[in-house]
């Protein structure tokens, strides 16, 4: 057994600032998404997956143990095109399929094209990760445009609303949506209002859709984690708060991707077949009650 507080380093990490969205290539430490660890078993053999976010951080993690268990992958990223590539690489050493779509999913024609491609390259889609996401932190309100706040809501909220409409006719029974939402939406941090509160509405979506979709036999999660180490922390937070990043967390560190990639393999598999409009936090013990 391993001890869940030393698993991975506990180091404040360096205050590397990047530009958004960020990008793993400059990630100091670098992340672990499962590359050296993760080994499937087949729980999602033959399974169409559209992920979002998939080019980094949780949506790589995903996109490997997803591939590793049976699966072709649709990742779906904004322009971070070397690290999609690389996400890529490891879903096609398995022999997978990897399809990489680039552009903004907070455009509903281009929703339209990621349901699309998966139709036409992958014959299907079965699975959906609605997985990218934008945040900035801010010390006050008003240094939160009204830009700022209509990006967060039109990158987390419209496009697991866009997709879910798009791909409703295409789902079978035993098809699974699994949203990323977040400890935010348990425990909002007053300087990541707008992240926080699309964070709540996605659990309130993910609970109507679970009750809406019952009847046709298609489940609808989340997963809810706390902080874990991607390149959206140094691309979006202060030098002070990425150095204490996880260290406030009950086992004394930051979360690394690969913690996460379980989680989202059991929610899109048959042994979640009686679990819906569930959330499953992988917080490293923050409260959610």
């Amino acid at each position: 057994m391993n001890d869940p507080r030393t698993k991975y380093e506990n180091n404040p990490f360096p205050a590397d600032k990047q530009p958004s969205p960020g990008s793993e290539e400059k990630l100091n430490p670098t992340a672990d998404h499962g590359e050296s660890s993760y080994k499937g078993c087949g729980k999602l053999e033959g399974r169409k997956a559209i992920i979002t976010g998939g080019d980094s951080g949780i949506g790589r993690a995903v996109a490997i143990a997803f591939a590793r268990e049976g699966a072709d992958v649709l990742i779906a990223y904004l322009n971070e095109h070397e690290d999609a590539k690389e996400t890529a690489r490891y879903v096609e050493e398995v022999g997978r399929k990897a399809i990489l779509v680039s552009g903004d999913i907070c455009e509903e024609a281009h929703c339209r094209q990621i349901i699309d491609m998966a139709l036409s390259e992958m014959g299907g889609v079965d699975i959906i990760v609605n997985n990218a996401a934008f945040q900035m932190s801010r010390p006050s309100l008003q240094e939160i445009s009204t830009e700022e706040w209509d990006r967060t809501f039109k990158t987390n909220i419209y496009p697991m609303f866009y997709l879910c409409k798009m791909a409703e006719e295409h789902l079978k029974p035993g098809s699974a949506i699994i949203n990323t939402t977040s400890v935010n939406a348990y425990k909002p941090k007053p300087t990541l209002i707008p992240y926080a509160a699309t964070k709540g509405a996605i659990q309130n979506f993910t609970s109507s859709m679970a009750q809406l979709w019952g009847e046709k036999g298609i489940r609808v999660n989340c997963v809810a984690p706390g902080p874990i180490w991607t390149p959206l922390i140094p691309s979006t937070m202060t030098e002070e708060e990425i150095s204490k990043f996880g260290q406030d967390v009950p086992l004394k560190r930051a979360g690394q991707p690969a913690e996460l990639a379980a989680a989202y393999v059991m929610l899109a598999s048959e042994e979640a077949s009686f679990i819906s409009g569930a959330t499953i936090q992988v917080t490293g013990g923050i409260p959610t009650i």
